[in-house]
């Protein structure tokens, strides 16, 4: 068993303030979109639309905290269909309210257990048996911030070609 963060509540309340303010930014981005730009891309073929960077942010956060740190027993994740997804923008909001109602108990069981699953399936990090819950927190909040801000580029070019 990891003990490395349990009894830091501080971690979780941090990584959880984070972690809402980019779902936010999230939901504020795909508030500015329809049901065709959200599936849209700049350049298809090469940058991501915008539901499929959700759909990879829920991808994830769904492998790192539920399946790997609290162990969950959750499908497979098939991450090259992560950035082929498609769907509506309020199919996206959805994703995001389900990472608002699951990253509670997820984050709470990496501080308090450590990582309960580390043979989960959904990574090419050769590094995964050896890291930390903290490093898992890090690693989840790295990946949304990044990926919000790819979908707030994709919004923008999408929306000025729309001018």
């Amino acid at each position: 068993m990891d003990t490395s963060v349990t009894g830091h509540p501080a971690l979780l309340d941090a990584f959880l303030g984070v972690a809402a303010e980019l779902l936010d930014g999230v939901d504020a981005a795909l508030d500015t979109l329809d049901d065709s730009t959200v599936n849209g891309s700049p350049v298809p073929g090469t940058v991501n639309s915008p539901f499929a960077l959700v759909a990879h942010i829920h991808g994830m956060a769904q492998f790192w905290g539920g399946a790997f740190a609290a162990g969950e027993d959750l499908p497979p994740r098939d991450r090259d269909a992560e950035f082929e997804a498609t769907g509506t923008v309020d199919e996206a909001h959805h994703l995001t309210a389900e990472l608002r109602d699951r990253l509670p108990g997820w984050a709470t069981v990496a501080v308090t257990d450590g990582i309960r699953n580390r043979s989960a399936k959904g990574t090419s990090r050769k590094d995964a048996a050896f890291v930390t819950p903290e490093w898992v927190l890090d690693h989840m909040l790295r990946e949304m911030s990044q990926h919000l801000g790819h979908l707030e580029v994709c919004r923008d070019i999408l929306l000025a070609g729309r001018q």
